[in-house]
């Protein structure tokens, strides 16, 4: 079976419609517009949002893109709207044939009201009040703020971050570590693996070693 060019394109851009639409749920809808049928334009939908189906008409910017050919091939993250009033993010691609024609248009409208939700949710969650108190808490030791800040002041007289320490100066920096006693809090060595981006047992191997009891 012979197939033309535009017809191959509309078959291999509902493949794209379909992927994206389930790897996009719930919040993009994903639509394919036939350009040649501005009357019956869809030709494929997923994840619908906007209550529309197959055989619907183009849209005003998909009669824009057939009426001019100098009509940009991506028009994207511009203001949109569903029918029942919910905010949009749309994007639409314009698919064009070996001549230079568009012959479809591929669209991703976003759910801003979903996203809106979520973010004010957060927003709410992270708020803090002001206590009416001098004091400050902390839920972190008071003494691994002291192990993280010297070891920070460590890598400092070396122009250099924890992370970029040579093996033999994690090892000295364990040694001072320990030394201060610092070694001994609990959740020490995971600090110091954290801060040196190394193992745990990496850590304890720079331990200075207790001569045994003679």
């Amino acid at each position: 079976m012979n197939i033309t060019e535009n017809e191959l394109l509309l078959r291999e851009g509902k493949k794209i419609v379909e992927a994206l639409g389930r790897t996009l749920a719930p919040m993009v809808e994903v639509v394919l517009h036939d350009l040649t049928r501005p009357a019956s334009s869809i030709v494929a939908i997923s994840n619908n949002l906007s209550g529309r189906a197959v055989g619907d008409p183009m849209t005003v910017i998909g009669r824009a893109r057939i009426t001019d050919p100098d009509f940009p091939d991506i028009l994207q993250n511009y203001p949109n709207q569903f029918p029942d009033g919910r905010p949009a993010k749309s994007t639409s691609i314009g698919l064009r044939n070996s001549e230079g024609e568009y012959v479809a248009a591929l669209c991703l409208n976003v759910d801003v009201s979903m996203l809106t939700s979520v973010a004010a949710s957060l927003s709410q969650l992270a708020q803090t009040q002001p206590v009416q108190t001098p004091i400050r808490e902390s839920l972190a030791s008071p003494r691994l703020d002291e192990l993280r800040a010297t070891l920070e002041r460590f890598a400092a007289q070396l122009n250099k971050t924890p992370h970029a320490l040579s093996p033999a100066q994690r090892r000295e920096a364990v040694h001072q570590l320990a030394n201060a006693g610092l070694m001994d809090l609990k959740n020490a060595q995971a600090v110091v693996a954290s801060m040196l981006g190394v193992a745990r047992p990496t850590v304890y191997s720079y331990l200075p070693q207790k001569d045994p009891s003679p």
